[in-house]
């Protein structure tokens, strides 16, 4: 885990008997660290989200979603390493081919736009400075090929919309969700999404590690 991860985020893997083992803040310690922990202690990779059957897995979101409200017309869903975000476009797309996906992710944390802008898969030079903790991870080389395929948009918002709908949230709708799930709802209420009047919108919100 990074050094910086929220405490409650720490506090529920050890209360689940989780062994923890730090890195720094960045893509290449945490790719470092989890190397050097396979050759010490042998075991099996698991990425979070650059992996085929996760992102499958992650889909299973959007299923249930369409499942529920199968005339939705747009699903917006966050986006940081990725994973969620691949498996919603394959899966909403495969059951309602016209239907459009846009993430959406932090302004401080944009390697996925610029990515999705350019064509070229960006690694963040630095490590992303964003109250969304959960969306700091940069896109694998699997979810970018998938997201340039089958997404329609990528989105950011400002640190300070997310703050202020993470609050929304959390005190008008008794949601204890955390940052990072608030992302996507602060791109719609920030005007970030054009042309959305008179469609029927799914929000994805998903993660609720936070210490209020």
């Amino acid at each position: 885990m990074p050094t910086n991860v929220p405490g409650v985020k720490r506090a529920n893997v050890l209360a689940q008997g989780g062994i923890i083992i730090e890195c720094e803040p960045t893509l290449d310690s945490r790719e470092s660290t989890a190397a050097r922990v396979l050759a010490e202690r042998g075991g099996t990779l698991i990425h979070p989200y650059n992996d085929y059957a996760v992102m499958a897995g992650q889909g299973t979101a959007a299923l249930e979603f369409l499942a529920t409200h199968p005339d939705l017309d747009l699903i917006l869903c966050p986006v940081g390493g990725g994973g969620l975000l691949s498996g919603t476009a394959v899966a909403a797309k495969a059951l309602r081919p016209g239907i459009g996906v846009i993430g959406v992710e932090p302004a401080a944390a944009d390697d996925a736009a610029q990515s999705f802008r350019t064509g070229q898969l960006v690694r963040p030079s630095t490590p992303p400075q964003t109250v969304a903790d959960g969306l700091r991870g940069a896109l694998g080389d699997l979810t970018f090929a998938v997201i340039r395929d089958h997404v329609d948009d990528i989105v950011t918002v400002a640190e300070a919309a997310i703050v202020e709908t993470t609050q929304l949230l959390q005190t008008t709708f008794d949601e204890p969700i955390e940052p990072s799930s608030a992302v996507p709802l602060s791109a719609l209420l920030a005007g970030a999404i054009p042309r959305t009047q008179g469609l029927k919108i799914g929000i994805i919100l998903t993660g609720g590690n936070v210490d209020r």
